[in-house]
């Protein structure tokens, strides 16, 4: 156990990293974070910055001797530089989940072997078995580049009559997996923290609206759930997380059939954009719970204080000027989060947007209407 007034690193400095930065300091830790700039999300609010520059295993090395213990904040980190750090410092998750984790045939891989159930799919190395995959697994397909590509980008999408080979081509020719399109109801996510003792906290399931492939809107806990269909997700996000090992922060991406069937999409070993609403809505958040489980405390209550909805501020709301801030805070209700990011583009996350409500279904539509307001 690790006990507040060590010191707490994190492998990346975006805002994920800054709110567990956030999280940690709350509790008396001091945090140190590996980051590419020093004016970075997390690095604005870390006691100490290492910076990444050309030697990024020297660089992770260094923070982990000034460490008690290291987490991250994004999968697709060098393994290398994982290694380095474990090597001298305990790292949750270990080199072996996100092994798993950067490489969608591997994940795959991994849920078979568990018996998690997944959509129709096959690993691709070639051109020849991306053309059997297409015949095998029905026209309406899609090919997603085993490694790297986040929100929508590294994949491709199959109709009758595509050309799976020029599809193939089109992702650089790298392995790739194929699935069989699912014709789902809803899209859910379930967050769990895991101690190393193997002590678990389940949050109840997040329901989840995706626009352009990213996410948009997040309604918790997740209305209307056909009987039984949130204690199966729970269940099942926990048979994954006992399968891994995993001690931090997992989140399990479900597709929600019209029979209730549940289907596993991905994994994310480390807290996850539509866990954002338990910051204000839940007894303790998933950067807390993260703190936790990193530092072998024991882990927070998951329940609801109140249900609420959050909805993601991306670059897109800068075109017309500064946003109206002002505006959405006037709701009571509202809760306003800003990553400190300096530059906005279009479809980059530059912070995101809180309402509680009783109803989360209610929560969302005030939230839509709140950011449509700040323009």
């Amino acid at each position: 156990m690790i006990l507040p007034g060590a010191t707490l690193g994190v492998l990346g400095s975006g805002q994920l990293g800054r709110m567990f930065v956030i999280a940690a300091c709350r509790l008396g830790y001091r945090t140190a974070v590996l980051a590419d700039h020093p004016d970075d999300p997390a690095a604005q609010v870390a006691n100490e910055v290492f910076l990444a520059a050309d030697q990024p295993v020297a660089a992770a090395a260094e923070l982990a001797r000034a460490c008690e213990a290291v987490t991250l904040e994004f999968e697709n980190i060098d393994l290398a530089v994982a290694e380095a750090v474990a090597q001298h410092v305990p790292l949750h998750p270990g080199p072996r989940v996100l092994h798993i984790a950067q490489d969608r045939g591997e994940e795959r891989i991994f849920l078979d072997s568990i018996g998690a159930p997944t959509a129709r799919h096959r690993i691709l190395e070639s051109e020849a078995d991306a053309v059997a995959a297409h015949a095998e697994l029905g026209s309406d397909l899609i090919f997603k580049t085993c490694r790297s590509g986040y929100d929508g980008r590294g994949q491709a999408r199959l109709h009758a009559g595509s050309d799976a080979a020029e599809a193939f081509r089109s992702l650089g020719g790298a392995r790739c997996l194929a699935e069989a399109v699912v014709p789902f109801e809803r899209e859910l996510s379930v967050i769990l923290a895991r101690r190393e003792s193997g002590e678990t906290a389940v949050y109840p399931p997040f329901h989840n609206v995706h626009r352009r492939h990213i996410l948009d809107v997040t309604e918790w806990p997740a209305p209307d759930l056909p009987a039984g269909a949130a204690e199966r997700a729970e269940e099942l996000a926990r048979s994954i997380a006992e399968g891994l090992g995993m001690v931090g922060v997992l989140c399990v991406e479900m597709f929600l059939e019209a029979d209730g069937n549940l289907l596993v999409n991905e994994l994310a070993p480390r807290p996850h954009n539509s866990g954002h609403v338990t910051i204000e809505a839940a007894w303790t958040d998933q950067f807390e719970q993260q703190v936790r489980a990193v530092a072998g405390l024991p882990l927070g209550a998951t329940g609801p204080r109140q249900p609420g909805a959050m909805v993601n501020l991306l670059g897109d709301v800068f075109e017309q000027g500064t946003p109206d801030w002002a505006r959405a805070l006037a709701h009571p209700q509202a809760k306003l989060h800003l990553y400190g990011k300096r530059e906005p583009r279009p479809g980059r996350k530059m912070g995101h947007l809180t309402v509680l409500d009783t109803d989360p279904k209610r929560a969302a539509s005030a939230a839509l209407v709140l950011r449509e307001q700040l323009n």
